[in-house]
């Protein structure tokens, strides 16, 4: 087993942001995927990461599901007039 449980890891950097995919091991010998975004504050020297994990026993549906939004993007994805930004989640507040 790898530090922390990885057993591989790979990433890809993009203007702010850095995606991590990371392939680890619980305590039973079990593999998931952890996949983690990672992207500047407005604090200098901190990040925000969110993360998502994905279980072995899910990564073939996951992976279906997940083409089926690659395959809209194409079809779809074409460049439209920008629309003002929604808030992002830590930005939205209750009222």
């Amino acid at each position: 087993m790898g530090e922390r449980g990885e057993v591989f890891a790979t990433k890809l950097t993009r203007n702010d942001r850095t995606y991590f995919f990371n392939v680890k091991e619980n305590i039973y010998g079990d593999l998931f995927l952890n996949i983690v975004e990672s992207r500047p504050t407005d604090t200098e020297g901190r990040f925000l990461r969110q993360s998502v994990i994905v279980y072995q026993e899910d990564l073939g549906e996951f992976i279906k599901e997940f083409q089926k939004s690659l395959d809209f993007i194409r079809q779809h994805g074409t460049r439209r007039e920008p629309q003002a930004p929604r808030a992002r989640r830590e930005e939205r507040t209750e009222g």
